[in-house]
């Protein structure tokens, strides 16, 4: 299979040669009985089916496959900020599932509105107000129909590179190619502009980030006159791209001389990630609308939630999400347990001190190594930039072969996500087996 940069934007590709070679190194033929069976009746599709492994059993931050080996996991989709079963979130679960199964959307129930009532008021927005949804993606959806309804436009601009979801909406203002190719024509009105992306500016900031991508913003919307909403990811998971302090602050000025309203996906990156509840938190200013999801559910339930700041409290006269799921409550007490473990568990600080940590300890263990570009984080969200894809893949499978697993971003970003409560002792020995694979495969 001839792979293309498109293909590996978003990690490592299900058909590519070395996860063949991974497969018949490792599975048992139990397992490949069980993976043939799922992509029988599975459809296929990039990055999925046909699978890796087959999984029985997820604990912590460790899963286990169906073979009995266990496997680290700093990937987790963004989901695990928790950590797999954690028993407050499963002791909220059942609780709610003896009780309260389900609730038909005509109905409200005390989870949804507890849950609510916490996440508006941690918001760094003025009295805001939520709408649930079964996914992120779906929730970037209604970000889009609240943004048109508010502002009466509805062109959009958003980031190349950016990853908002995988429904045609939500790949019409992404940028990656790998969702977009084949799929036109997309939503009308969605412009895209270049990333703050300091290692690679195209606008030649070489390194030092002077701007220049906000100053192309205040241009592109002056010249379209008319845009509702500026889509960002407050910070870039694909690779772990943390702009500069200054970059929302002057972003935040423009969306409002323009009359623009600035969204922001922070559906892998809220709730802990970075080491704040919300990742803008740390860059001062206050969004129109937040979209969080992934770690939402702790782990286990679908549940992603817009946040708006209450001035866009008008949708009252049409459907803005009108989901089966909007209001589920066993999703809800999951959510409410994911709030109580983060403050219980003091992870916001755990996710600054741990990720700071290994962020100065892989840079100095890689300090002089020509394939290593960066080492950078946000809290636990670390990126390790390689110099090559072939590389970066060779390092992941590596890595896979020794028990942990990872995502690459962006084709040779290396991203560490793990849950902010992970063992030290599971850290410390994760850096150690990813600097000893990229080591190997630098020496092969």
């Amino acid at each position: 299979m001839v792979k293309t940069e498109a293909d590996r934007s978003e990690g490592d590709i299900n058909l590519g040669e070395r996860r063949a070679a991974w497969q018949a190194a490792h599975l048992d033929t139990a397992t490949r009985e069980l993976l043939a069976e799922d992509a029988r009746w599975f459809l296929h599709q990039s990055m999925s089916t046909p699978c890796l492994n087959a999984l029985a059993g997820a604990q912590g931050a460790w899963l286990t496959d169906t073979a009995g080996r266990r496997i680290l996991d700093f990937h987790g989709n963004s989901l695990h900020q928790v950590g797999y079963g954690h028993p407050a979130v499963l002791a909220a679960m059942r609780e709610t599932l003896d009780v309260l199964p389900f609730s038909p959307r005509r109905y409200t129930n005390r989870p949804a509105i507890e849950l609510a009532r916490r996440l508006c008021q941690a918001a760094p927005m003025d009295d805001a107000r939520l709408l649930f949804a079964p996914g992120g993606t779906a929730a970037i959806g209604m970000a889009l129909k609240l943004a048109r309804l508010a502002t009466g436009r509805f062109k959009t601009l958003s980031m190349w590179d950016a990853f908002h979801g995988a429904s045609l909406d939500a790949i019409s203002i992404g940028g990656e190619a790998v969702f977009r190719r084949g799929m036109g024509p997309l939503l009308s009105g969605s412009e895209h502009v270049p990333p703050c992306d300091p290692g690679h500016c195209v606008f030649g900031c070489a390194g030092a980030c002077a701007l220049r991508c906000v100053d192309y913003i205040d241009y592109c919307l002056a010249k379209e006159g008319d845009v509702a909403a500026v889509v960002v990811e407050t910070v870039r998971c694909t690779d772990v791209q943390v702009p500069p302090l200054d970059y929302y602050r002057r972003l935040r000025a423009i969306c409002d001389r323009h009359g623009a309203l600035l969204i922001l996906d922070e559906i892998p990156i809220a709730l802990g990630r970075t080491g704040h509840l919300f990742a803008i938190e740390s860059y001062g200013i206050a969004p129109d609308m937040i979209v969080i999801g992934k770690g939402l559910g702790g782990g286990s339930m679908p549940l992603a939630a817009l946040i708006a700041r209450g001035g866009l409290n008008v949708g009252e006269a049409v459907s803005l999400g009108h989901y089966t799921h909007e209001k589920n409550p066993l999703a809800c007490a999951a959510g409410l347990a994911v709030l109580d473990v983060i403050e219980s568990e003091g992870l916001l600080e755990r996710s600054r001190r741990l990720g700071a940590q290994a962020v100065a300890q892989l840079r100095d263990r890689t300090a002089g190594l020509p394939a290593v570009v960066e080492v950078r984080g946000a809290g636990l969200l670390i990126g390790i930039e390689l110099n090559d894809a072939d590389l970066a893949e060779a390092v992941l499978y590596r890595c896979l072969s020794a028990g942990l697993s990872f995502k690459v971003g962006q084709g040779k970003v290396l991203v560490l996500a793990p849950p902010l409560n992970v063992d030290q002792a599971d850290l410390d020995w994760a850096l150690d087996c990813l600097v000893s694979a990229l080591l190997a495969e630098i020496a092969a």
